[in-house]
């Protein structure tokens, strides 16, 4: 496996614990045919910088019973869900690069990446079985994966449709993308033994912090490059997927931004004409207005922990996701 992101050098322990957690998935890829095991390793090789399992690992020491080896197997369990929903999200969004690298179902098929995604879904499970104390828990997080795929159909299903509800864009993201985020705070908290205030404090809070997550990487979206995001800029207005900045642009500029998006195969030109609409209504700004209102409320709910050392770097990681670059 690839060494951990340089966000976490400043971090010693977290960083070990986290070349733990790729171990861990290492050891789980397991196929007698070497030329799919080499292609799913090189999938979870590009691992980015693996904010789920941090989550999971801090919020595995709020209760009385932090058990480092399984906190990290719990990490690596919910990494392997996430790399999962990536290969699928790139068949869905039809994208040929992830971080720069060119994605599975760009070099391999559809069906491919489909069946290498469901391949790390079992994964996920046959560690949770392995390190979590309880059915329930297995259930939860079952339940959790169910949120997270309905959040991806909605989006599937709403392609190309006009930019005109935040409601359901709230909505989506909420499964999407905040549902990850929540799981792996929660199921930290649990395994910990915290108390029941205390992992709904830790959902809360992953919930928050998902929301902004998520907002934010679409504020990027209409800002990036190949170099910065490691995939094309606007990538997600052109594939017909409308997100907040659009959204909150769609209410001053509703016709000029409708005939624009009857096209659905977006010129250079119309991209850069769907830019300066966004522009003069302020979206990215007015979408990184509410990250940060959600940014607060996850700062506030961290607040209500129990104090430690893993409550700090909660705080400081939380709040250096509004200064994303990449």
């Amino acid at each position: 496996m690839v060494s951990t992101h340089p966000l976490w050098h400043d971090y010693p322990n977290l960083s070990q614990n986290l070349n733990q957690v790729e171990a861990v998935i290492n050891q789980h890829i397991r196929i007698k045919n070497k030329k799919i095991e080499a292609q799913i390793r090189r999938v979870a090789e590009n691992s980015g910088k693996m904010l789920r399992p941090v989550y999971a690992l801090l919020c595995s020491q709020i209760g009385p019973d932090y058990d480092e080896e399984k906190a990290i197997a719990i990490a690596a369990a919910l990494e392997t869900l996430h790399m999962a929903t990536l290969v699928h999200d790139d068949v869905i969004d039809e994208a040929d690069l992830r971080r720069g690298q060119e994605t599975l179902h760009a070099k391999k098929d559809n069906r491919y990446a489909i069946y290498a995604g469901d391949y790390l879904f079992s994964i996920c499970f046959t560690i949770l079985a392995n390190h979590t104390n309880s059915v329930s828990m297995l259930e939860y997080n079952a339940r959790s994966m169910e949120k997270v795929l309905i959040g991806e159909l909605d989006q599937l299903e709403s392609r190309y449709t006009s930019p005109k509800s935040i409601k359901r864009y709230l909505a989506r993201i909420s499964g999407k993308t905040a549902q990850l985020f929540a799981l792996s705070c929660y199921t930290g908290a649990v395994e910990s033994n915290a108390s029941k205030r205390q992992t709904r404090l830790a959902y809360n809070a992953g919930h928050y912090i998902g929301m902004a997550f998520q907002i934010i990487d679409d504020i990027l979206d209409y800002q990036a490059n190949d170099n910065t995001l490691g995939k094309p800029a606007m990538a997600d207005a052109k594939n017909g997927i409308y997100t907040l900045p659009l959204i909150y642009s769609y209410q001053n500029h509703a016709t000029e931004i409708d005939a624009l998006l009857t096209k659905q195969s977006l010129t250079s030109e119309d991209l850069h004409d769907l830019q300066a609409l966004i522009d003069q209504a302020d979206g990215l700004s007015k979408a990184l207005q509410l990250a940060k209102r959600y940014t607060k409320k996850a700062l506030s709910t961290i607040d209500k922990l129990p104090n430690g050392e893993y409550k700090a770097i909660l705080k400081s990681i939380t709040e250096k996701m509004l200064a994303r670059t990449m």
